[in-house]
């Protein structure tokens, strides 16, 4: 018991690593692995730090913070004052001008280290105002910039500004812990500003490990990997955060010189963030921004103004800061897409469908993206779209490459592969020199039944429920395949006696006999299998081997379905032979080696003749003579029958037109022609008899089309009215061998035919018993009941004529009155007026 679990379970197990479901899904997880190593080593940063500035302008809105009131210095202004840096008695007349509006908070964003004189003291008076925030530079020592003296440490806020490896703007650095103890606090221009605008109201300003706190708002530490960054550890020193840009023009601006005049509405100012700072191009105190076009650069000024709306936004209007997913997440998401790549690429079958498709799905990708963006969240776009890109496009080369070795609607390995599995075998002598290797051929009966009747989706499910029976009864390590339409080989390992390859060969065919459920109903098929074994120290030519079953599965086929036969040397030979056979007939109907030979129908009353049945004759230049039975039904399965049907048509009715022409007894004598099935499923069949009628000048009441029952009853009513058409024709309908089919009485009456033809193999048993002529008698009452003729087929004797003639049959054919005749011969019988 316990071995059979752990046989059971390998079994499961070997399907799933060996299925291409594992495979595409570890192909998933490759793909991502790499895109996030890349991703890990900042080889995607700057295309996701576009992307970021994509969604930044998608986002941008024409808004204005009310609390913000921006005092430029413009080049218009400095040429009014006629000098750079403008003296200190005039930005000391500034702020006495802004404070007298009362203002919340004043930002001095100019560099005032050392004096502009005149005015030095009086400016420096104004900046000791406790409402007032002035910068200076922290830099690297050399290039540092300190507030004036005199300014106390709360009133000054450090003006150093982070920028990415594009030199753009898109992190705020709020707070750095600077000495050797980290002892000395430094808050950035933007966050002095923004406690002095909200002291009194209870918001306590903490710092934590990872996090700065304004009242009860959290503004976590920027990390190495926060959104698409991968920053050095030296990069994010201090409390940064990422800048939400919100507007390119946050703030309301007014001039220099429009102040000093005056000209302002002194509202804008009152309880205001009033911000003062050049934005003169020629000063070159600008910053590049995620912004596109001419507000690409921004002035330092309005730079620190969206740094303080933001600060204000999030503790004051409770606008969330842009936040990130955690890693694993961000992981996940990013394999997420590389899934999708597979469904859509393993799904679709044309590659254009493919490329729509993933197209549509980028499309949503950025559209996800630009949502959240828009709440305030920055997900993987860049390495989400590549592992849907690259996915896709591997997995359409996997296709390609596993549609060469895979059938695709099965999943199993195909005649190719099969055969390269066969030769790794003997290559890796798994089995012992001594054993054998057993091939079987399997080939489902009756498929194309199935298929024409209930469709190819039915086909379909039928082949792969009988994949997931054949899996189910052989061992695990046996090599299934599809190799056909509806046929699958089987390769295992097996000793010298066959025994054990022929119990697998039973059990399958058992396991297939049983009927599969199907739209509510019972199909039913079973299996022709063909066995061949070959011992593994032999040279193993797997074509060879697969040849050899497939040629043990057709003798099984036409041994009569449903069993299995092992191969023999001579199933070789028998199957070289009707190779040939096929070849030599092609080439016969090319060259005209068939004849005609015709036998008498005769009336029975009167013993003239009623009419002719045309047979064919082929006399090889090569072969001799042969059999019709020979060559007939090979003709039928290559299609070869159809233009050999068209000679013989045409012949027997130019044939029939020239006794007409010549003998007067011809001139009531009909012409029977047998159609095959592969002549009567033609499409132009009415067409192409009503030709040939024209072409030989023959009354088309002189020919008589025999069928057979098995072709009627395919399609009764397409019959029907195939043979409507042919009788508007004003030919013949003969039902040749009647008795001998599965046809059903309750259809003859509706098929408009013209003769009952009893079969030979009644006819000569009728002296053998009473059934035989009971059957006789029944068919020649049924047809006189539906108005048809009756023929006999097959009379050797004269007992069996008068036996018929008692009957009422009308006439009758067989060797008793002549077998059949060469056209010389045919004609002689009306040259010499012969009669029986």
């Amino acid at each position: 018991m316990i071995q059979k679990n752990k046989k059971t379970a390998y079994k499961k197990v070997k399907k799933i690593i060996d299925s291409h479901t594992f495979s595409l899904l570890l192909l998933t997880v490759f793909i991502s692995l790499i895109i996030l190593g890349i991703r890990r080593l900042s080889g995607l940063q700057t295309l996701e730090l576009l992307a970021y500035d994509w969604l930044v302008n998608l986002k941008s809105q024409n808004h204005t913070d009310p609390r913000l009131l921006v005092v430029e210095i413009t080049d218009k202004d400095i040429e009014q004052q006629n000098s750079w840096p403008i003296a200190d008695q005039t930005m000391a007349q500034l702020l006495q001008k802004i404070q007298q509006h009362q203002p919340k908070v004043i930002g001095f964003d100019l560099y005032r280290e050392v004096g502009y004189p005149p005015g030095t003291a009086a400016l420096k008076q104004e900046l000791q105002k406790d409402n007032l925030v002035i910068i200076k530079l922290i830099g690297d020592g050399e290039n540092s910039v300190s507030a004036p003296s005199g300014i106390i440490n709360d009133h000054v806020g450090f003006n150093d500004v982070v920028v990415d490896v594009d030199e753009v703007l898109r992190r705020n650095l709020m707070y750095v812990k600077l000495g050797e103890n980290k002892d000395q606090e430094l808050y950035s221009f933007a966050l002095r500003l923004s406690l002095k605008y909200l002291a009194g109201r209870g918001f306590d300003f903490q710092v934590n490990e990872r996090s700065l706190q304004i009242g009860n708002k959290v503004f976590p530490d920027l990390q190495i990997n926060s959104g698409g960054y991968q920053l050095e550890p030296s990069e994010t020193a201090g409390w940064q955060i990422l800048i939400n840009y919100r507007s390119p023009n946050i703030a309301k601006k007014v001039t220099l010189t429009q102040v000093l005049a005056g000209n302002v509405d002194p509202n804008l100012i009152k309880d205001k963030i009033v911000l003062i700072g050049t934005s003169a191009p020629s000063i070159k105190d600008i910053l590049p921004t995620p912004y596109r076009g001419s507000q690409t650069y921004m002035p330092g000024v309005i730079a620190h103004s969206q740094m303080v709306s933001q600060i204000l936004n999030t503790v004051l209007d409770e606008q969330p800061l842009i936040w990130y997913w955690a890693e694993w997440v961000e992981n996940l998401w990013i394999w997420g897409w590389s899934l999708l790549g597979v469904v859509i690429a393993w799904k679709l079958k044309h590659p254009l469908s493919v490329v729509i498709i993933d197209i549509i799905s980028l499309a949503g990708l950025w559209i996800i993206s630009l949502i959240i963006f828009y709440f305030g969240g920055w997900i993987p776009t860049i390495p989400s779209a590549l592992t849907l890109l690259i996915t896709s496009g591997s997995v359409m080369g996997y296709k390609a490459l596993y549609n060469l070795f895979y059938d695709a609607l099965t999943g199993l390995p195909n005649r190719s592969l099969f055969a390269q599995q066969l030769k790794k075998l003997q290559r890796r002598k798994l089995f012992n020199s001594q054993e054998f290797i057993a091939i079987l051929c399997l080939d489902l009966d009756r498929f194309k039944l199935i298929n024409d009747g209930l469709g190819y989706q039915a086909g379909d499910r039928i082949l792969l429920e009988t994949v997931q029976r054949l899996q189910s009864h052989l061992d695990p390590e046996a090599i299934l395949a599809r190799v056909g339409a509806d046929e699958f080989a089987i390769a295992f390992k097996t000793g010298e006696d066959s025994t054990e390859a022929i119990e697998v060969a039973n059990k399958l065919n058992k396991e297939l006999a049983i009927p599969f459920q199907l739209q509510e109903q019972n199909i039913f098929t079973s299996a022709s299998i063909g066995l061949a074994l070959n011992r593994v120290s032999d040279n193993l030519q797997p074509e060879e081997l697969l040849q050899a079953s497939h040629t043990a599965m057709y003798e099984a086929k036409a041994a009569g379905k449903s069993r299995h036969e092992v191969y023999a040397t001579k199933m070789h030979e028998q199957a070289f032979k009707r190779l040939q056979l096929e070849a030599d007939l092609n080439q016969a109907i090319i060259n005209q080696e068939f004849e005609l030979y015709y036998q008498p129908i005769i009336c029975l009353t009167t013993g003239k003749i009623a009419g002719f049945e045309a047979l064919v004759r082929w006399q090889s230049p090569s072969r001799g003579f042969i059999s019709p039975g020979a060559f007939i039904p090979v003709a039928e399965e290559t299609g070869l029958i159809v233009p050999m049907g068209e000679w013989i048509l045409t012949t027997a009715c130019n044939q029939m037109h020239q006794w007409q022409q010549k003998f007067s007894e011809a001139e009531g004598v009909t012409m029977s022609v047998n159609l095959s099935s592969r002549q009567f499923s033609q499409v132009n069949l009415v067409e192409q008899i009503q030709q040939t009628l024209v072409t030989t000048g023959l009354n088309p009441a002189s020919l008589k089309l025999e069928i057979t029952e098995s072709m009627v009853m395919d399609d009764v009513e397409k019959t029907i009215i195939l043979l409507n058409q042919l009788k508007q024709l004003n030919i013949k309908i003969s039902m040749d061998d009647f008795g001998t089919g599965f046809s059903s009485f309750s259809y003859l009456h509706r098929f408009p035919t013209d003769t009952l033809k009893v079969d030979r193999s009644f006819v000569s048993n009728m002296s053998l018993g009473n059934k035989n002529l009971e059957i006789v008698s029944t068919i020649v009452i049924l047809g006189h009941k539906l108005g048809m003729d009756v023929i006999a087929e097959g009379i050797e004797t004269p007992e069996e004529r008068k036996i018929l003639t008692d009957l009422n049959c009308e006439y009758g054919q067989g060797y008793y009155f002549a077998k059949p005749l060469s056209q010389e011969d045919a004609t002689k019988l009306f040259v010499d007026h012969v009669h029986w």
